[in-house]
């Protein structure tokens, strides 16, 4: 049997395999109906999608435990994600866990396969459950998964209950209260929304938040600091001579920056030549704007 053939459901309940994309109770109804294997039927399977490469051997591995995908995906529930999603990121930690199974080992793929469909499912949730991530540590994923039970039951930690759950999870009593704290925070848009009502527009960050140049002195004492640095550079710049104050004007304050190559056209120069008036002239420049302004 081909690869291609083999990826072909032959049957309603083999849709399964592509995850819930209509009605997610007709999916569990259908993937209930796919019998469980023994013990006998799934060690001989795995040796011959390893030994043979059969992929239908591992079609059938995966099938009969896609109901067990959906078991633990309900677990889930509490996150605010689509169940349906849930269930689909499962199923591809199924079909790793069938690929890496080996039957020699004497577990079952079942509890073998735990780690992988949890792992896949851990990671959608941290990618969807806010728009920017919340853990990307193994103590925060750790933290992120665990602390939201403790909370179900206790609210908001006090000092001893928080230190007990970073002793129970290993990790500090600092990094608790920090992923309490973002647990405890929302998604917030710094503009607000365009249909957003008064109160609404109230609640956004760029309603309260204040610019950093809003302050009228501050905008004041910035101008004339620009006015008397554009004073200084022009007296400067009335100092030199006169193909001095040329190149620097073609080479710095005009709408396009004449190019070495061209000055030393127009003055019958090598582009080094020009290249060190301007140096020169910026030197003096720099000297008499520092002077002036002490």
């Amino acid at each position: 049997m081909n690869a291609a053939n083999a990826l072909v459901p032959r049957s309603p309940a083999e849709l399964a395999l592509v995850g819930p994309i209509g009605s997610f109770d007709a999916y569990v109804d259908a993937v209930s109906r796919i019998p469980v294997l023994s013990r006998e039927d799934e060690s001989e399977l795995a040796r011959r999608f390893h030994a043979e490469n059969d992929l239908d051997a591992a079609r059938q591995l995966v099938l009969s435990h896609l109901r067990f995908v959906v078991h633990i995906a309900r677990g889930y529930g509490g996150y605010g994600l689509p169940l349906g999603d849930l269930v689909q990121e499962g199923n591809v930690g199924l079909m790793k866990a069938v690929k890496r199974f080996d039957p020699a080992v004497g577990v079952r793929l079942v509890s073998f396969a735990v780690h992988w469909i949890r792992a896949e499912i851990h990671e959608y949730v941290l990618r969807n459950w806010r728009l920017v991530k919340i853990a990307t540590t193994k103590a925060q994923r750790k933290l992120f998964f665990n602390l939201r039970k403790y909370k179900r039951s206790l609210g908001w930690l006090t000092a001893e209950e928080t230190q007990a759950v970073a002793r129970d999870l290993g990790v500090s009593t600092d990094e608790v209260t920090e992923m309490e704290r973002r647990l405890a925070s929302r998604d917030l848009s710094y503009d607000p929304a365009p249909d957003a009502d008064d109160e609404e527009e109230s609640y956004s960050p760029s309603a309260y938040l204040p610019a950093p140049d809003s302050d009228p002195a501050v905008a004041v004492e910035r101008a004339e600091w620009d006015d008397d640095v554009s004073d200084r550079v022009a007296a400067a710049i009335s100092h030199l001579d006169e193909r001095s104050q040329s190149v620097i004007r073609a080479r710095w304050m005009g709408e396009e920056k004449a190019t070495l190559h061209e000055l030393a056209d127009r003055y019958g120069v090598s582009a080094e030549r020009i290249r060190q008036i301007e140096a020169n002239a910026i030197r003096k420049l720099r000297a008499a704007v520092v002077t002036e302004g002490a």
